[in-house]
C-alpha cells in the first residue's frame, strides 16, 4: 500500500496525538454534566424562591424580608444563608471550568443530582404551603398563622430540610471544597435560625406550638416523636 498515493491515507503518530486530547476533552465534558445539572437546579430553585417570596409579599401587603432587622447571631445566620448558597453555586461553576478537581463514582454524582432535585421540590413545596405565613428571617410580632399541615406534618422545618437536601445533593453531584463549605455553613445558619424561630413561635402560640412540637420532629419523622 502506497501511503502517498491518492487511493489511501495513512494515519501516523500526529493523528493519534491529536485524537488523544479530543477524547480527553470529551471525557471531561461527560464528567461535568452532573455539575451543570446541579447548577441549573440551584438557579431554578433560587428563581422560584424569589418569585414566590415577591408574590407572598404582594398578597400579604407587607414585607416578608426580615433579614434586615436581624441582630446578633440571627444576622450571622442571614449572612450564612447567602454565603452557603453562593459557595454551593461556585462549586459547579469551577467544576465546569476546571473539570475533575475532585472525583466521585458516577453513580454518586447521579444520586446527587436526584437529591438536589428532590430538595428543590421539598423546599419550594413547603414555601408555597406556608402561604402568607412565609417569612425570610425572624422578628418578634411578624409571625404569620402557624402552619401544621402537609409537609409540616413530617417536619417542623421542611423548607430548611429541602434546602439542606438540595445543597447536600449539589455536594455529591459536584464535590469540591466550595460545595462542602457551602453545605456546612448553611447547616449552621439553619440551626441558628430554627432556634430563634422556635423561641418566638413557642412564645406566641404556647400550648398549640408545644403540642405540634411533641408530635412532629424538628427535621423529619413520621410524627409521635418528641424533638427538642
Amino acid at each position: 500500500m502506497d501511503c502517498h498515493s491518492g487511493r489511501y491515507r495513512c494515519h501516523g503518530a500526529g493523528d493519534t496525538e491529536r485524537a488523544a486530547p479530543a477524547a480527553l476533552q470529551a471525557g471531561e465534558n461527560l464528567m461535568s454534566w452532573p455539575a451543570v445539572t446541579a447548577l441549573l437546579i440551584l438557579i431554578t430553585y433560587l428563581t422560584l424562591f424569589f418569585w414566590a417570596s415577591s408574590e407572598v409579599q404582594r398578597a400579604a401587603g407587607q414585607s416578608v424580608w426580615l433579614f434586615g432587622h436581624a441582630r446578633g447571631r440571627d444576622r450571622l445566620a442571614a449572612l450564612g444563608f447567602r454565603l452557603g448558597f453562593a459557595l454551593a453555586m461556585l462549586g459547579p461553576v469551577t467544576a465546569i471550568v476546571i473539570p475533575a478537581q475532585v472525583t466521585l463514582p458516577t453513580g454518586v454524582n447521579v444520586a446527587g443530582v436526584a437529591m438536589a432535585s428532590l430538595g428543590m421540590a421539598v423546599a419550594f413545596g413547603a414555601q408555597m404551603a406556608m402561604g402568607t405565613s412565609w417569612r425570610i428571617g425572624v422578628r418578634a410580632g411578624s409571625e404569620g398563622p402557624l402552619v401544621t399541615t402537609g409537609l409540616f406534618r413530617i417536619s417542623r422545618n421542611p423548607t430548611f430540610l429541602g434546602q439542606g437536601i438540595l445543597l447536600a445533593g449539589t455536594l455529591l453531584a459536584s464535590p469540591s471544597v466550595f460545595t462542602l463549605i457551602g453545605f456546612s455553613v448553611f447547616a449552621v445558619a439553619a440551626s441558628v435560625q430554627i432556634g430563634s424561630e422556635e423561641f418566638l413561635l413557642r412564645r406566641r402560640y404556647r400550648e398549640t406550638y408545644d403540642q405540634w412540637a411533641r408530635q412532629v420532629p424538628r427535621w423529619i419523622g413520621l410524627g409521635g416523636r418528641k424533638s427538642g
